[in-house]
């Protein structure tokens, strides 16, 4: 059956669901969740779960690896739906403001929000929100080529980020440590290195995620059907993940989260692609019954807002509420203490989820 591009959905459910799940799971280690839930597993069943919601120490992947990726990929898969309109009444100049000036508010935020962690005025440019404004603005100057060349550049900037790490250090280029092209620009433009090594520079590889986006994003709007468009992301999402993968396993390009390497931003890249297949497959082709993922999906609808909010007012300040209500209840019932600050993190959660929920049901959204 053809889909043709007027008749998809002004917001496909498929796409917000993908969004709020990834923001539940960010707003959700806010709450504590995943610290918490680690101390209760640590020695048991679950140990091997838990590990998964956290981030690989160098070499490897976990699952707490894609989250980013998706976070940025989904931006890109955004931006072609969301764009759309105004690019049709030709008011490009109005679109450029919005680019540029949302991309300086994602800035700012990033910037204030290590302040927020440091409990000081600092310069620190790691944070997700930052980079994301870098490969907005790349993504955005791309978007009106074909989708041929803007795949081209995005394995440029690949091969861009081969290039500087082995040049800077031809004996270990992806070593652990000051020695590596990532923490040589972050003592450039910031005076420091993070002390897990992430590095600000990785928004040059990472761009690729979000061209990637809106490629899928410029498909989805094309005239061609359902069948031809899940056939296309399959095909792509996989063939860069074995490409990553193989990259990894070969010696060729480590697979690094920390410092995006290009092994790792294929891999992720691949697992974005295809977690975007599958939902659209489930929801929006096969058309299932699955109103109940709007819990995920209103966490979508002020997906900066909420993240924001959880990072600062809301692990400031609901951290300890939940606490009071957990621990005030279940210390009688002699309920051992890692139980009951798991359940405490599920408390703050529930409130975080609730503000969407509360949000979306009187549609108030904050843009960004």
């Amino acid at each position: 059956m053809s889909q043709l591009a007027d008749n998809v959905s002004k917001r496909l459910f498929s796409l917000d669901v993908f969004r709020g799940l990834t923001m539940f799971l960010l707003i959700a280690e806010a709450a504590g969740f995943h610290h918490y839930f680690t101390e209760w597993a640590e020695g048991g069943f679950f140990e091997g779960l838990a590990q998964q919601l956290h981030h690989h120490p160098w070499n490897g992947l976990r699952f707490w690896d894609l989250i980013q990726p998706f976070f940025m990929f989904i931006v890109g898969v955004a931006m072609p739906f969301s764009l759309r309109k105004r690019l049709a009444k030709g008011d490009r100049r109005a679109v450029h403001k919005h680019i540029f000036r949302r991309c300086f508010l994602l800035f700012a935020f990033g910037v204030l929000l290590h302040c927020v962690y440091s409990h000081a005025l600092v310069w620190e440019l790691w944070n997700v929100l930052v980079q994301l404004a870098f490969t907005i603005l790349i993504a955005y100057g791309l978007m009106h080529l074909p989708n041929k060349i803007q795949i081209g550049i995005s394995i440029g900037l690949l091969v861009l980020t081969e290039v500087l790490y082995r040049a800077y250090n031809p004996d270990a280029p992806y070593a652990q440590g000051h020695d590596s092209f990532g923490s040589f620009t972050d003592l450039l433009v910031m005076g420091q290195v993070n002390n897990g090594y992430w590095a600000f520079i990785n928004f040059i590889p990472t761009a690729a995620h979000t061209i990637w986006g809106v490629v899928c994003g410029k498909i989805l709007l094309a005239h061609i059907t359902e069948k031809e468009k899940i056939k296309q992301f399959v095909i792509w999402g996989t063939s860069i993940l074995v490409l990553g993968f193989a990259m990894d396993a070969l010696n060729i390009t480590p697979i690094i989260k920390r410092i995006a390497t290009s092994s790792f931003t294929l891999a992720s890249g691949g697992f974005a692609i295809l977690t975007l297949t599958l939902f659209y497959w489930l929801i929006d082709v096969r058309n299932g019954h699955y109103k109940w993922l709007r819990v995920f999906s209103v966490v979508g609808t002020n997906s900066i807002f909420i993240y924001l909010f959880a990072e600062t007012v809301g692990v400031q300040w609901f951290r300890g509420f939940g606490q009071i209500w957990a621990q005030g209840i279940l210390v009688p019932l002699s309920v051992p203490n890692p139980t009951i600050m798991v359940i405490s993190s599920l408390v703050t959660l529930f409130i975080f989820w609730y503000i969407t929920y509360f949000l979306d049901q009187r549609k108030i959204y904050f843009k960004v």
